[in-house]
């Protein structure tokens, strides 16, 4: 396999590792590859860099299988993964995907099995500052907070034991575009990345080619640049409300705390605090409204109570203490 020339883009991604010790000498690294431009540019450059690195590679693939040539780009990857020398594994599903959420949902839990099984310890995916860009507007549509504003974090935990790792959060799709042509790399064309019917595709076919043209045409990488300062925020936010949360339940349990120690802090903790304490709880992941119903009981006159939680939960105050107990 010839030797690929050293680009801009090979320089600042090694530096990137650099700077944020995202994948360390010697890891063993499974890569997600769809097929698409930002998939195989990372690959690429991965590729490129194990010399320097000395990384275990290998190159996993998830078929969803909603389309009907889906078989056929699962080859496409195969073949690709054959000519770079790469191990290939793939999980294809056996039940039908109903939605985005239950395709994000299953492919993470395919990468994690497939990394659990052959021992790799983290997994890299080629999301880049224009994914970050198209997530913070679409959640911002939905009306979600800071968390949903910060919009994929460089890493995360998949489980205890794996990592999984978005190295290109400040390239474009532009910048990976231009890789892959300047490499000659054939890609696999999606014909799913131009149905309207998904909110997402609406927004990279619509909504940002208009804020581009007429408002700001760096929104992509100011978009994520946003993110990238409120992920810090959250960050601090968040282990400001675990102390918050541990001092409030210090002298009882997880489903009873003590509402003078919240009524000190700031109303962004409170919240904050008592999410962590509904997560613990709840069978669902809490709502707005779940929270603000325990932000009123703070200041609450004794004995006032909440309607059911998912669950069948209900909050009470007694004194001091709002306990969460059964109906």
């Amino acid at each position: 396999m010839s030797r690929s020339p050293w680009t801009l883009l090979h320089a600042y991604l090694h530096q990137i590792l650099k700077d944020r010790n995202l994948l360390p000498l010697g890891q063993r690294i499974l890569i997600a590859v769809s097929g698409g431009q930002d998939s195989l540019c990372l690959a690429k450059l991965l590729l490129d860099l194990q010399s320097r690195w000395s990384w275990e590679l290998a190159i996993a693939h998830c078929d969803h299988r909603w389309r009907s040539d889906s078989a056929a780009n699962a080859d496409f990857v195969h073949t690709l993964a054959q000519s770079w020398q790469l191990p290939y594994y793939q999980q294809t599903a056996t039940v039908e995907l109903t939605s985005e959420a239950a395709a994000r949902t299953w492919r993470y839990e395919s990468l994690a099995a497939i990394a659990q099984q052959q021992n790799f310890n983290c997994i890299v995916t080629g999301h880049t500052a224009s994914d970050r860009a198209e997530t913070m507007l679409y959640n911002l549509i939905r009306g979600s907070g800071m968390d949903g504003l910060q919009a994929l974090a460089w890493q995360r935990p998949l489980t205890e034991q794996i990592q999984l790792i978005r190295p290109l959060l400040s390239i474009t799709r532009t910048q990976t575009a231009q890789f892959c042509q300047e490499m000659h790399l054939s890609l696999w064309q999606d014909s799913t990345n131009q149905d309207r019917q998904y909110a997402r595709n609406r927004i990279r076919l619509d909504l940002l080619p208009y804020i581009q043209a007429n408002l700001n045409p760096n929104v992509e990488k100011a978009l994520s640049q946003t993110a990238e300062v409120i992920q810090a925020d959250v960050d601090y936010l968040e282990a400001e409300a675990k102390a918050l949360r541990e001092q409030a339940s210090e002298m009882s349990t997880t489903h009873a705390f003590n509402r003078q120690v919240l009524r000190k802090a700031p109303l962004a903790l409170q919240r904050r605090a008592i999410r962590q304490i509904l997560q613990q709880i709840l069978p669902v992941a809490p709502s707005f409204n779940h929270i603000e119903k325990l932000v009123h009981l703070i200041t609450a006159p004794s004995y006032s109570q909440t309607d059911p939680f998912p669950g069948g939960l209900i909050a009470y105050v007694e004194g001091d203490w709002i306990w969460l107990r059964n109906c």
